[in-house]
């Protein structure tokens, strides 16, 4: 059963939610790459799921081939540019607006730039899609998470935060940026700031964790070049996109992980995160200085 969401791309008028007694599942970046696959391993879980992605083709051509993969499957897309913080939350008022109670949410949406490029907002596009949007997402989406409860935030991370360094005064790199960097300090970022949201969430009922889903051969670094042909080599020996989805997915349904939170996942076990990830001072500063940012785009221009 394909659904589509009636308040993307701004209308402010929705349509009551879907009548559905399937718990809600939230799945950004669900339209290709792992997220896909995610979406359909939680359809056949049995939960409804909602895809949230920016371009509709995708969307509906992921909505159609889990209707194919899963013939009872239920899914809903919202259609939103998750680099745009306004578009973030008019995608958190969607979907709080069809959906009071939501059991599993999975921030997987992400980008690899290969040059610096800034959003209408004035944000880094890296920073903003991979750190800033998932924080306000996922805050917009807690009170359903909790009416929810139990219930379960699945983070997906990336190894390439397990040895880079970060400080909280400089989320926005400026002339620092190189792609490597941008890209390894967002996610680490994104960690810190799921460990935070964890530790706000002790005695809700509601889990917060981080999966890194292995090397993936999905179409998240596009550029050439060095980089480019490096990743293409890489890819020959890489997870495929089913094979990315089994940690996250089990993240999201094991019973093992119901109450497990704060941790960082590889391989369905926990491992140990980037030492600074454990600083619970460094982790406050990292979770101060995102809220900055979400504040005001005067904090997040491209300082020379």
């Amino acid at each position: 059963m394909i659904i589509g969401h009636s308040c993307a791309n701004g209308d402010r008028s929705p349509k009551p939610a879907v009548a559905t007694r399937r718990p809600v599942a939230v799945v950004t970046g669900g339209s290709g790459g792992i997220g896909r696959w995610i979406a359909l391993g939680l359809a056949r879980a049995g939960y409804h799921v909602v895809l949230i992605g920016r371009d509709r083709a995708r969307g509906e051509a992921a909505q159609t081939w889990i209707a194919e993969q899963a013939p009872h499957a239920t899914t809903d897309l919202l259609i939103a540019d998750l680099s745009l913080l306004a578009a973030t939350r008019a995608a958190g008022r969607c979907v709080l607006s069809r959906s009071p109670k939501i059991a599993i949410l999975v921030n997987n949406a992400g980008v690899f730039d290969s040059e610096p490029v800034t959003t209408a907002e004035g944000y880094n596009r890296v920073l903003a899609t991979n750190l800033l949007s998932p924080f306000v997402l996922t805050q917009m989406l807690l009170p359903a998470l909790r009416a929810a409860a139990p219930s379960r935030i699945v983070t997906i991370g990336s190894s390439m935060s397990d040895r880079t360094r970060i400080s909280p005064h400089h989320l926005v790199l400026g002339r620092r940026w190189t792609m490597v960097r941008a890209y390894s300090q967002s996610k680490l970022a994104l960690m810190m700031i799921t460990f935070a949201l964890s530790r706000r969430l002790e005695g809700t009922g509601v889990v917060a964790n981080v999966v890194h889903p292995g090397l993936v051969a999905t179409g998240l670094v596009r550029t050439g070049g060095v980089i480019g042909i490096a990743w293409r080599c890489l890819a020959r020996v890489a997870l495929t996109e089913a094979q990315g989805a089994d940690t996250p997915l089990y993240a999201a349904l094991a019973p093992e992980f119901a109450t497990l939170s704060g941790i960082y996942v590889k391989k369905r076990r926990a491992v140990r995160p980037n030492r600074q990830a454990l600083d619970p001072d460094l982790v406050e500063e990292v979770w101060a200085a995102t809220e900055r940012l979400v504040a005001s785009p005067d904090h997040a221009m491209m300082r020379p």
